[in-house]
Formats: C-alpha cells, sequence, structure tokens
C-alpha cells in the first residue's frame, strides 16, 4: 500500500494522497478547498450505521481516550473509562460517533466489542477506521508523525459533515494536527485501578457537547478552553 506523505514548504503544505499531488496553503482547511482521492480512504472505512441528517460528527480516539491499553485485567471493562456508555448515550442524541484508532481494524472491534460500544441499545457507532486511514506528516523542524485528517470524512459524506459541526476527541493533539480548529486534547485515562473511582472526564464533556450542540459552527470555538465554557453554559437552559 502507498504511504501518504506531507511535507511542509515555505509556501505551505504539499499533501502527497495516493498518485496525486497538491498545495495546502498555511491555515487552509483540506476538507473545504481539496478533492480528495477516496478510493483508499473508503476501503478502510467500516460503516456501521448510516449517517443521521442534521446531526453534528463526534470523532473518537480509543488508547488512553476510552480505555486504558497499557494497564492489565481480568476483565476489559475494568479499563473502560468510567461513565463511557453513558457518555455515548447522552451525546449520541446531537452528534453522529465515529471511531478512529491509530490501531488496526481487528483491534478496534475486538476492543469496542469487548466494551459493549457496538450493540448498545442507546446509541450508534456511525463507523470504524483504523491507522490505514492516517497520513504522515512530516516537516523540516519536526519528526514525522501519523494523523487523522478529517478532510477525508468530509469528502467521502459532504452531505452530513463539514468543519463546522465536527469535533474529534483524542489525547495526542498531534492526531488533529491538519485540523487543530475540530480537535479537543482529552485528558489521557492511564492506570486505570488508581483512577477509575476519580475520573470524571468524561461527565463533563458530556456537559461540553451538549452545551455547544446548537451552534452553527463548532470551528469558532476555542476547544482548549472547553472546561469554561461548560461550567458557564451548562446550567443554562436549551431551546428545542
Amino acid at each position: 500500500m502507498r504511504k501518504n506523505l506531507i511535507r511542509s514548504t515555505k509556501g505551505g503544505l504539499i499533501l502527497k494522497f495516493g498518485f496525486r499531488v497538491v498545495t495546502v496553503v498555511d491555515g487552509g482547511c483540506p476538507g473545504d478547498s481539496l478533492h480528495w482521492s477516496l478510493g483508499q480512504f473508503q476501503e478502510q472505512t467500516k460503516l456501521l450505521h448510516p449517517c443521521r441528517e442534521g446531526k453534528k460528527l463526534l470523532v473518537l480516539d480509543i488508547d488512553y481516550t476510552l480505555f486504558d491499553h497499557r494497564s492489565t485485567a481480568e476483565n476489559p471493562l475494568e479499563l473502560m473509562r468510567p461513565y463511557l456508555h453513558e457518555f455515548l448515550s447522552a451525546v449520541y442524541a446531537e452528534y453522529d460517533i465515529i471511531i478512529w484508532s491509530a490501531t488496526s481494524m481487528k483491534w478496534v472491534e475486538l476492543k469496542m466489542g469487548q466494551l459493549g460500544v457496538l450493540d448498545n441499545p442507546n446509541y450508534k457507532i456511525t463507523a470504524l477506521l483504523d491507522h490505514l486511514a492516517m497520513i504522515t506528516v512530516q516537516s523540516d523542524t519536526h519528526r514525522t508523525f501519523d494523523c487523522k485528517p478529517l478532510g477525508l470524512i468530509w469528502a467521502q459524506y459532504p452531505e452530513y459533515y463539514n468543519s463546522k459541526n465536527t469535533i474529534m476527541f483524542d489525547d495526542l493533539r498531534r492526531n488533529f494536527v491538519m485540523n487543530p480548529q475540530n480537535g479537543l486534547t482529552i485528558r489521557p485515562f492511564r492506570k486505570a485501578h488508581l483512577n477509575r473511582s476519580k475520573d470524571k472526564e468524561l461527565v463533563r464533556l458530556t456537559e461540553y457537547l451538549l452545551a455547544i450542540a446548537e451552534l452553527s459552527d463548532l470551528s469558532s470555538l476555542d476547544h482548549s478552553r472547553w472546561e469554561a465554557f461548560s461550567e458557564d453554559n451548562v446550567k443554562r437552559p436549551r431551546h428545542r
């Protein structure tokens, strides 16, 4: 499989996807301005349920976001982030949910299945993505690393998702380097046995997502200040 590559230049970013080379101007949004080569991406997308019209999109990482993959336990549920099912059930009313992991699809399906995420009656996962849908970014001053370009999702489902209605949670900021205005860096969930009883991250993020659900442009928010926004808005009544 041909490797995707992005390298920085003085004029912006050079994106090499499949056999096509295009220029991304600094500060530009690939999902809005580029016609992506979607063949490879479509092959790596496991669509589980139809996209829903009028819903925003929440893209979730797995490792250290929803699950402590480094700790050991007899039952995987012991390593699941607290309030995961409550979180997904609540936000599903407003958001379609896509799981995008930097691991293999086999691992994604295994872990999400073990945690009961794929067959929960209170919510549905729209799609699963793995490391094969990621691209590699390289700059003159930083090391090479893989990232998750949301523009590929927007280009594949343009009638449903775009830069204004998408937010992604990941414990690694570099994973949304192509779309920093859409990324929220979640606190990593590590040492599950020690932190399980006090981790309330998903409870607070539920409040944030529901507070911003009616906004027309999520990319206009500073997601690094999500906690302050949630505290100011969570008690306000929501109008349907």
